[in-house]
């Protein structure tokens, strides 16, 4: 089926069609091919990135085998125990096969986020491999899977806020009739919007563009940080920020088992958003004023030196690190310096 999808004050139209092709008469969907593509793409760039942070491509490769099959479940899962009267049947029981048709949508990235932070705290207790070292490399990773993954959304035409007259207005049949169904307008506003005179907002866009903002800050943060969880931290302050106000304009949100605030049920992303926005942002700020005060060598220095040393308890696979760039000692913390004097 061909969704057409314009934005008229843009002067672009757009027709597409959720399917990209078929293997032996299955279908198979843009929305994986651009979510596989930012995994893998996301995968290299980590590899690439990773000897700046002491983690090495073994490491890597290992960690994804665990993290890719929880986040499956995870991101799934979110969405279904936030909806779960969406699958329910009617005496009350649930309707365990269409919880696991993932083909019939319902996927929430809150939930792999929060299985990837789990499931890295265990890799790295048994690895014996610095969870923030790691997981300031790996929020590197999270940033380019979201800002690809997000066009997946446009592919399916969904993820989309309310309406607006801005010049970026997204307009379609589909999208008519979505915020027709669903009370956002009424008759005249569904003939405004097909006539491209009222539109909705792009928040899929909103959300791509905010993560390529945060990858960008993330990737020089990362050469200049000052202590291990440096970037892991500004992750979830940047993105905490960007989902609570792109949450409040969409029209999908998954909602906090019916609960309100002065009123107003509670959208739970943007409850979450606002939470860890604020916690990190808390943290974040009084680790770097710690750092000042109490400068501490990063992992990857701490794990230099023991390999200068010959060490031969260093934890498994930590012997095949390297720096990446020589101007890396230029960022040791002072007091190393002077040891180096």
């Amino acid at each position: 089926m061909t969704n057409v999808v314009s934005f008229p004050g843009l002067g672009l139209e757009f027709a597409l069609n959720r399917v990209a092709f078929t293997v032996l008469g299955r279908p198979i969907y843009w929305y994986g091919i651009i979510i596989t593509s930012g995994l893998l793409l996301a995968v290299f760039l980590c590899i690439k990135w990773g000897p700046r942070f002491g983690i090495n491509e073994d490491q890597i490769i290992d960690m994804m085998l665990f993290a890719v099959p929880a986040a499956l479940v995870a991101i799934r899962a979110y969405y279904v125990v936030f909806n779960l009267d969406l699958y329910r049947r009617m005496d009350g029981s649930l309707d365990w096969g269409a919880i696991f048709r993932y083909s019939d949508g319902g996927l929430a990235i809150y939930g792999a986020i929060l299985s990837s932070v789990i499931v890295l705290l265990i890799f790295c207790h048994v690895r014996k491999v610095s969870f923030l070292a790691f997981a300031d490399l790996g929020v590197h990773g999270l940033f380019i899977g979201q800002l690809i993954g997000r066009w997946g959304n446009f592919m399916n035409v969904e993820a989309f806020g309310g309406v607006t007259t801005l010049p970026w207005r997204m307009c379609g049949p589909s999208i008519a009739q979505y915020m027709l169904e669903h009370g956002y307008v009424d008759e005249a506003g569904a003939q405004a919007i097909l006539s491209g005179n009222l539109g909705v907002h792009p928040t899929f866009l909103y959300e791509s563009l905010w993560n390529l903002a945060g990858l960008v800050m993330v990737y020089f943060l990362g050469k200049k940080r000052k202590f291990d969880g440096q970037c892991f931290l500004f992750y979830f302050f940047w993105y905490g920020l960007g989902r609570a106000w792109i949450e409040g304009l969409r029209t999908d949100s998954l909602y906090f088992f019916g609960l309100e605030l002065f009123g107003t049920p509670i959208r739970t992303s943007q409850m979450l958003a606002v939470v860890s926005a604020l916690a990190a942002g808390i943290v974040l700020v009084w680790m770097w004023r710690r750092s000042l005060r109490h400068p501490k060598e990063l992992y990857v220095y701490r794990l230099a030196a023991r390999q200068a040393e010959g060490a031969g308890d260093a934890p498994e696979g930590e012997n095949e690190i390297q720096s990446e760039h020589p101007s890396d000692e230029e960022h040791r913390p002072p007091e190393d310096d002077k040891k180096e004097e």
